[in-house]
């Protein structure tokens, strides 16, 4: 009888271990699903919610990112986490295509289209547009029928809409690029020197 309860007890033990890391790896998987330039373990953790069309947004990669990377990223001191805020259909399409793309490309994918804003979005429709984007997947690999299946892919286009509902939601954002560092929401210019003196007060 003992025997038999030692058995059951055994049995539950392993059915909920089973279960726990199962949940584990799912939570490990939504993590690896962010987009993000940096180790995991870094103490501050930057969130950059921006519209890949938002003029600000390009400039804030181009100019601010590079900087911030170099003087922390690196270091090992600040992880920026980059969350889509499409504020157009261009922008979210964008944001499909770089959902698409494994992580090591997803950085080049960023630079690149921030880099060549008003290149891909000058087309006088959105035929043309769309044609654009395809370009710069076709550059970093992604053929014509992965491409169409990415952007009728349902579920990278929930991810990216929630993600943008819940950062209107927790954050209240008014504008982009709106930057959050540590959970607080930055305020003011968002320059390098004002950021690197929020990240100073951190370290």
């Amino acid at each position: 009888m003992i025997r038999n309860k030692l058995i059951l007890s055994l049995k539950v033990f392993l059915i909920y271990f089973v279960i726990s890391l199962k949940v584990c790896a799912a939570d490990s998987n939504s993590q690896d699903k962010l987009v993000v330039l940096g180790a995991d373990e870094a103490p501050i953790k930057i969130k950059v919610f921006s519209s890949f069309t938002c003029p600000h947004c390009a400039n804030f990669h181009k100019e601010v990112i590079p900087k911030i990377n170099k003087d922390y990223v690196v270091s090992g001191k600040v992880q920026i986490i980059f969350i889509d805020f499409p504020l157009d259909q261009m922008a979210f399409n964008a944001s499909k295509l770089l959902h698409c793309l494994n992580q090591e490309k997803q950085i080049k994918f960023l630079d690149i289209v921030y880099e060549t804003q008003n290149q891909w979005t000058s087309g006088t429709n959105a035929d043309e547009i769309n044609n654009n984007l395809q370009q710069i997947g076709r550059s970093l690999g992604m053929n014509s029928t992965q491409y169409n299946k990415c952007l009728n892919d349902e579920a990278i286009s929930d991810k990216i809409l929630n993600g943008r509902i819940d950062g209107q939601k927790k954050y209240s954002i008014e504008s982009t690029p709106t930057i959050i560092i540590n959970e607080k929401k930055f305020k003011g210019s968002a320059s390098f020197k004002n950021i690197k003196k929020e990240i100073e007060k951190l370290i």
